[in-house]
């Protein structure tokens, strides 16, 4: 009778002779029945072999399966969790921190670091909602510390606006329209100072870089108006840097437009003039090559100034405000009705004050003056 052991296999775990051919001892011949177990022994270690390395190999692929299995849900839960909000499952997505500004529309501020996926489906979900508002503009400011979000926006349809020195502006429009969103800033500020002492020279410099550098050629002090920065106290610092003569502003005295000046912007520059108040020049080191009082006969012949228009118009509106009754622009602090905010209103109130004081006197029959030559 065969007897078979715990893994249920011949042998297994019996010390015992096997049932057969036997010798006087009950058991079977040396050569015959020592031979024959030994071999079923090694058959049997060849299955449980077998079984572990089946065992093993199974565990591999079971754990294989699995880290694809985290891989792929890890991969897709940003998907995921975008596609909740643009099937309307986005309950427990928070939209992104906003306030509303003037004509309509939002403004995101982010201030604090967050993560892309999570900031792509807040987005997705703040846009869908405001869509639902009739919510037309909205405009994501970005610190430069969190550039990294910055595809994520695009890849909505956002736009770039406009970008300074610590934030990107991004801009976007809801209806299916020609969007009505302000464009950029197109001009920048500039200013030139015409400056006459009572010795009739005017304050000249020569520069260290730009088109007129190592030229040798005189010119007056000019300069961009800095951002928050009044037309007025830019002309008055940039006198001060460039030479170190402290300035009095007196007017604008006209101004010129151009196109495609500075990165493609256009560019406002005013001349303006001022009144002396110190006379020892200290040229600023990093931009003057040099800077002097200059006789303005000589200022005027130098061939440069024949052949500029620009500088020869600066110099003829200076000389007939110093000369003749050119009036120019002064300015006049005025209060905003909208705000607490004060500005500055260039005007020319000496005929202002002339006009006033005429029309008190011109019968309301009388043809106004600025129309007898239409």
């Amino acid at each position: 009778m065969d007897k078979r052991g715990e893994a249920g296999f011949p042998d297994a775990g019996v010390t015992g002779c096997r049932p057969g051919k036997r010798n006087k001892d009950g058991c079977k011949d040396e050569k015959d029945g020592h031979h024959g177990k030994e071999k079923k022994r090694e058959e049997v270690m060849a299955v449980h072999v077998c079984l572990i390395c089946s065992s093993v190999v199974g565990a591999g692929r079971r754990l294989r399966g699995e880290l694809r299995s985290r891989a792929m849900s890890s991969s897709t839960n940003s998907t995921v969790l975008a596609e909740s909000v643009a099937t309307g499952s986005s309950g427990d997505v928070e939209l992104l921190p906003f306030v509303n500004d003037k004509h309509g529309g939002v403004i995101i501020e982010m201030t604090a670091p967050m993560d892309p996926q999570l900031f792509s489906a807040s987005l997705k979900a703040s846009l869908s909602k405001w869509r639902e508002q009739g919510i037309r503009g909205v405009w994501i400011k970005l610190p430069i510390s969190l550039a990294n979000l910055i595809q994520y926006a695009v890849e909505e349809g956002f736009w770039y606006h406009h970008a300074e020195e610590t934030y990107l502006m991004l801009a976007y429009w809801l209806p299916a329209t020609t969007h009505t969103l302000p464009v950029n800033a197109t001009h920048r500020v500039g200013v030139g100072a015409f400056v006459m002492n009572d010795k009739r020279e005017v304050l000249a410099v020569q520069e260290k870089s730009g088109v007129l550098r190592g030229l040798g050629v005189w010119k007056f002090p000019t300069g961009v108006v800095e951002p928050g920065e009044d037309i007025n106290l830019g002309a008055v610092r940039e006198v001060k840097e460039e030479t170190g003569i402290d300035t009095e502003f007196v007017e604008v005295l006209a101004f010129r437009q151009s196109h495609k000046a500075f990165f493609d912007k256009s560019d406002l520059f005013f001349v303006c003039i001022l009144r002396p108040l110190s006379f020892d020049i200290t040229k600023q080191d990093s931009e003057i090559e040099a800077a002097q009082w200059m006789p303005v006969e000589e200022f005027a012949a130098q061939p440069f100034v024949q052949k500029h228009e620009l500088v020869k118009y600066i110099l003829e509106v200076g000389l007939a405000k110093v000369d003749k009754d050119y009036a120019g622009f002064s300015p006049i602090l005025i209060k905003s009705a909208f705000t607490d905010k004060k500005s500055f209103f260039y005007m020319n109130r000496r005929d202002l004050d002339k006009a006033s004081e005429s029309s008190s006197t011109q019968k309301k029959t009388e043809k106004p003056l600025f129309m007898e030559k239409l």
